[in-house]
């Protein structure tokens, strides 16, 4: 079997398993200090490493709950069983399954999977991106001014993470930044043009892996958030976007990351 028919299949079939769970709403548990798991959680990850492990037994499996496998080739999976756990342990409806292989340290396929939309996003390296078999394409949004975007942040702590400095910033001179609570549907969202570009900090190889390869093949851009190459394992921080606006947003972000914002913080009343 193709690899990215193989990481279909599975992903649908995962989020069918996350969609009954998500009708029963499940109770969560704290893994950690604040970080939520639930049973889907787990269920999701069972079947996906059985499925892979069955299709593609030789290959490394790295998955967020823990229950991948060593394997011996240069192929490596990245498993996100449910992406969008706290969405999902609140009812809210924003949450997929996600799959990325990479071969050699490049990603050459991926998809995210959302259950209730039922939208499959899927990419090849160099063979496109698609939505349900449709091919995609990032906006031609061309200034910064103009444009949707992004983010993401901590479960707690939010008041001492940096982003919420460049979530300010960007809100204030864009047409709005969205936090979904999900990265991989961020990423497939630029890569729809849905939105014209994404950023975070911290995310873990899982989280970016098939939806950085979306936006790559749908015409868009990625680096870290100072321009340079962005990498699943050694980049603290993302950006993607449709290419257009790449320079425009590194510019804002680097105002930012020198303590000079470009919008100064409004005065107390």
């Amino acid at each position: 079997m193709q690899y990215l028919e193989a990481a279909a299949e599975i992903a649908r079939e995962a989020g069918s398993l996350l969609a009954n769970y998500f009708e029963r709403r499940v109770a969560f548990e704290l893994k950690g200090e604040f970080d939520l798991v639930t049973e889907a959680d787990r269920a999701s990850e069972k079947l996906v490493v059985e499925k892979l492990r069955v299709y593609f037994p030789s290959h490394t499996i790295v998955a967020e709950e823990g229950s991948g496998h060593p394997g011996s080739s240069e192929y490596r999976w990245y498993v996100d069983p449910l992406d969008g756990t706290t969405n999902f342990a609140h009812s809210f409806p924003m949450f997929n399954v996600t799959l990325a292989l990479e071969r050699a340290g490049d990603v050459i396929a991926g998809v995210i999977y959302d259950p209730i939309r039922q939208e499959m996003f899927t990419a090849e390296r160099g063979a496109g991106a698609y939505l349900n078999h449709r091919r995609i394409h990032v906006s031609n949004t061309r200034r910064l001014a103009d444009s949707l975007a992004s983010t993401g942040f901590p479960s707690r702590k939010r008041h001492h993470n940096v982003n919420i400095h460049f979530y300010y910033q960007l809100a204030m001179v864009s047409h709005g930044v969205r936090r979904t609570g999900s990265a991989a549907l961020d990423l497939a969202y630029v890569a729809s043009g849905r939105l014209d570009f994404f950023w975070e900090f911290g995310l873990k190889p899982w989280d970016q892996a098939a939806g950085a390869l979306l936006v790559q093949e749908a015409g868009g851009t990625t680096s870290d958030m100072n321009g340079g190459p962005h990498s699943l394992t050694d980049s603290d921080h993302l950006l993607a976007d449709n290419g257009a606006l790449h320079d425009e947003v590194l510019r804002s972000f680097r105002e930012i990351f020198s303590g000079r914002p470009p919008v100064p913080l409004p005065k107390l009343p």
